[in-house]
């Protein structure tokens, strides 16, 4: 149970820090010896952040529900995502067991993140089809492990020239759809890690989701200071060590 705790807590950090979840998971899967489970193990953990996402953003998601234009934006986010998602399936579930492409799409991550210091300073608070075309195909490369979902959306609008509070809350409230459609679509996939592995994945479920909340605190804080970039040292320094240390 231990190591399904440690993922746990591990998933509900790098789901929100713009770390890339997946890859670390990916990675620590490998040094604990859970290969074979890892769609499983990993859709389960991030039912756990998804369940923190809708606590967190619980007022901003009662307020989009009655924005036809907000949530016109993220039907267009979720289409284009889902497209992507659909079309490279099989593709992106053979990238699941190799950590020497993790640690490249967290090179890629890294980079991303640290050009963000050049793009902390706009004001623009309205999003345009454009821009959640843009989110929905970034949000879909996102899939590659390695490649933080919310690292890579929130530089999309900054790139965009949204400011840095509406990047925020639009990168993860146009994530909800995708984290549980991505979950029903392995949900065969679910079933078989639970029958095997009910208690593990449950206390894995409850430790993503509690540290989650953290993470999406944490976050914000970083982003309201403009430090965004601190994360993409980070992602390039695990990148490295991957691929030294890690077969």
């Amino acid at each position: 149970m231990i190591k399904y705790i440690l993922l746990g807590i591990i998933q509900g950090f790098t789901e929100f820090l713009p770390v890339s979840s997946s890859g670390h998971l990916i990675i620590m899967q490998k040094i604990l010896g859970l290969g074979g489970k890892e769609i499983g193990v990993s859709v389960v953990l991030h039912l756990g952040t998804a369940f923190a996402l809708v606590i967190f953003f619980f007022k901003d998601i009662l307020d989009m529900l009655r924005d036809t234009k907000t949530l016109f934006l993220i039907i267009v986010v979720t289409v284009v995502t889902g497209v992507i998602g659909l079309a490279g399936k099989d593709f992106f579930e053979r990238l699941f067991t190799s950590p020497k492409i993790v640690a490249l799409a967290l090179m890629v991550t890294g980079i991303i993140l640290i050009r963000t210091k050049r793009v902390m300073g706009y004001k623009r608070d309205m999003l345009d089809i454009q821009d959640a075309f843009f989110l929905g195909l970034t949000q879909g490369i996102a899939i590659i492990p390695g490649i933080s979902r919310s690292g890579i959306t929130i530089s999309t609008l900054l790139f965009r020239k949204i400011d840095k509070k509406t990047s925020f809350k639009f990168s993860f409230l146009a994530s909800i759809p995708a984290v549980f459609g991505a979950a029903i679509l392995e949900a065969k996939k679910v079933g078989a890690a639970i029958n095997t592995e009910f208690v593990n994945l449950f206390a894995g479920f409850v430790f993503s989701l509690f540290t989650g909340i953290l993470a999406l605190w944490i976050l914000k804080l970083v982003l309201d200071r403009a430090k965004l970039y601190y994360f993409g040292y980070y992602c390039i320094i695990v990148a490295i060590i991957t691929l030294i240390f890690i077969r």
